[in-house]
């Protein structure tokens, strides 16, 4: 038998328990109506306002549930998202690493080459191989540079796509309380409505 993970545990609370919008409460109140209903006489005026609201509540539960699915799997497929486009830009920062420190020892090497040149040919400083050894020192720097530049960049981007992230997560949250308190006024509303 597998193993259940946390995932799995929090999954099946939330979809027992909802979004924390009073489900047990609903549910409950739902049972209520529900036992009422089904003790009250068929000839009873309040019988078929009570099938009524059964129906409501059932209609509003079911809502609530798939809202709560729709929320986490898109929650969960924006995970999947951001891990690909993390996983990406650490691709790309190993990448971009490896050619910085493949660009350092190369420069390394070339420094070595040019003082012994330099010891060496101390008389010929403008001969034609030193002057390719300094072409090939200035295009070393400049690559390194612009790795260098490269790496900054993919640094800051990741920083922008954690913070857009943080703010994405965070407008989900704020989205769920706002439809959470839009639901309690439409369940006022209607325990008003059918009240009066």
């Amino acid at each position: 038998m597998a193993a259940v993970t946390d995932d799995d545990i929090i999954r099946r609370r939330l979809l027992i328990d909802g979004e924390g919008g009073n489900d047990d409460k609903r549910l409950n109140n739902l049972l209520k109506t529900f036992i009422r209903w089904s003790s009250a006489k068929e000839d009873d005026e309040n019988s078929q306002a009570m099938y009524q609201r059964m129906q409501a509540m059932i209609g509003q539960c079911e809502y609530t549930l798939e809202k709560g699915i729709n929320t986490y799997e898109m929650n969960k497929q924006e995970q999947k998202n951001y891990e690909k486009l993390r996983k990406d830009i650490e691709d790309k920062i190993e990448e971009a690493t490896a050619r910085i420190a493949e660009a350092k020892t190369e420069l390394q090497l070339a420094k070595c080459i040019r003082k012994n040149r330099q010891v060496t040919t101390a008389n010929s400083v403008k001969s034609l191989k030193l002057m390719y050894v300094i072409l090939q020192l200035e295009a070393l720097d400049k690559e390194m540079s612009n790795l260098v530049k490269t790496k900054e960049q993919l640094e800051e981007k990741l920083e922008l796509r954690r913070k857009q992230f943080m703010v994405l997560i965070t407008s989900i949250h704020e989205l769920q309380h706002i439809l959470e308190e839009d639901e309690e006024k439409e369940k006022e509303e209607e325990m008003i409505t059918s009240s009066s």
